[in-house]
This record gives structure tokens, sequence and C-alpha cells, in this order.
């Protein structure tokens, strides 16, 4: 099995692909929704509407870019307050119209910048999380690459939560962690290792649910991973809808009060 840092530097391979290619394989009909209604579209976020097999879904996906200039109109897949802002709009709009969404999680963090922090990107990222836990329908939350901090989990309250292989999910990035554990950023494969940032971590602690194996990896055959994924999003999104809302909130609720209470442990400890 590879160790924590071979995993990410594979979750952001170059050649890795990114939200938009996904939503292309999963959905030929999807429409994108734009605008958060306040201030401006964030193109860090895609959000829309596809249809998998007569489900009409709800998508919110963090987009990256794929090269120099995407990547900075996508403002390296850090979203603004607008984008989240955006996100929950969408989300809302699902909840009204009974569609389950699915989110796909793609972002070294929200973005740091003043005028982010000056438009509110605290309460945003705080506020999703208080709306999701609430939305009257099914969401499935997918780890595509790296998901870093409030960035991810701003749109991470899932009722089930799956990981690609090669991907990554954590408080922060390896060198952010180095930098603070080591004050030495260049420790960052250290820091990886102790973590606990892989898929393999977080379903042995009960953080995720599925991992999504990739064959050879999705920067060599991507289609191995897409079909695999395609499967298990069918099958959850089938059995999630049978389940009645006020007992899916309270399944949402009670498996975020146990991540809740584990994590609160893991500090109690390192306080000892």
């Amino acid at each position: 099995m590879r160790d924590a840092w071979e995993i990410v530097k594979l979750a952001r391979h170059p050649k890795r692909p990114t939200s938009q290619d996904l939503i292309d394989y999963l959905f030929e009909d999807f429409i994108e929704l734009k605008g958060d209604r306040l201030y401006q579209d964030d193109t860090s976020i895609i959000g829309g509407i596809g249809t998998l097999e007569s489900q009409a879904i709800t998508v919110i996906a963090e987009e990256k870019g794929t090269d120099t200039n995407s990547k900075i109109q996508r403002n390296f897949g850090m979203p603004h307050p607008e984008g989240y802002r955006k996100a929950i709009r969408l989300m809302k709009q699902a909840e009204k119209f009974n569609r389950p969404i699915l989110t796909i999680i793609d972002t070294p963090g929200a973005y740091p910048g003043v005028g982010a922090e000056e438009r509110g990107q605290a309460q945003a990222i705080a506020y999703n999380l208080y709306a999701m836990m609430g939305l009257k329908t099914p969401i499935i939350t997918l780890v595509l690459s790296e998901g870093g901090s409030g960035g991810a989990l701003a749109i991470g309250v899932g009722d089930k939560v799956f990981m690609f292989e090669n991907s990554v999910f954590a408080i922060l990035s390896p060198e952010g962690f180095a930098s603070i554990l080591y004050k030495d950023s260049s420790l960052a494969s250290q820091a990886a290792n102790l973590m606990k940032l892989t898929a393999f971590d977080l379903k042995e602690l009960n953080i995720i649910d599925e991992i999504i194996f990739e064959g050879t990896g999705l920067h060599e055959d991507k289609i191995v991973g897409y079909k695999n994924l395609k499967k298990i999003i069918k099958s959850t999104f089938k059995t999630l809808s049978k389940i009645p809302i006020d007992e899916l909130l309270k399944n949402r609720y009670e498996r975020y009060r146990k991540i809740g209470v584990y994590l609160e442990g893991v500090e109690d400890e390192s306080n000892v």
C-alpha cells in the first residue's frame, strides 16, 4: 500500500481529472446554474442539474481547472464566499423539488484572501454546515482528489461520504501541518503520515463510508474509477431514497455527532 505522502502527490497529479471531467462522464445533459444572487458567480464551484438514468440530481462540485488559464479562472479550486452561497442556494432548490444532491470535493481549502474575508468567508462556511444538516433530501459527498479544511467541509455534509482511492481529506495541507508542528514546511511528507488523511485511514476510523478503487489510478486510466463510482452512486441514491425524511435527518445528525465525539476524544488524549 502507498504511504500517505505518495497518495498526496497522486491527489495533486497534473494529469488527474477534475470535477468537470467527472460531471461530463456521469451526466450527458448537465445544465450549469450560476450566481449567488448577492454578489457574483464563483467559477471555482460548479453547480447545476443532471440526470443519471432518469434520476434528476443536483450537483455541486469544486473545480481546480486543467491548464494555467483555467486554473487562474477557477482560482485553483479555492472558493470565495459567493461560491458557498451559490452552493447552498442550489441545494435548497434541490430540496424544494425533491432532487438528491451529489457534492464533489476537490480543493486545497477556501480562498483566504482579504476580499473573501470581507465578504464573510467564515460565515458562509458555517452557514452551509448548519443548513446542510437539515436539508430534506439525500446527499452523497465524494472526495475526488484533495479535500482541505473548511473549504471542503462547506459542501461535505453527506448522508454517505465516499473517497477515491488516491484522494486525501484533512483539516489542512501537510505543508501547513508541518509548518505548525515542526516549524518547517519541508517536512510535509513526515506530517502526512501522522495526519490520517488517506481514504484507507478515514475508512478505518469510520469517517467515510466507501473507498472508490481506481485501478492504475485516475491519472492513468480514469474509466475504471469512474465506472466504480457510477455504480455505487446509483445504488446508494436508490437506498437513500427509500428512507423516510425524518429518519434520514436523524441518521445524518447522529453520524456527525459520533464523528464529533470521536474527535473530541482524540483531542483530549493528545492533551494528556
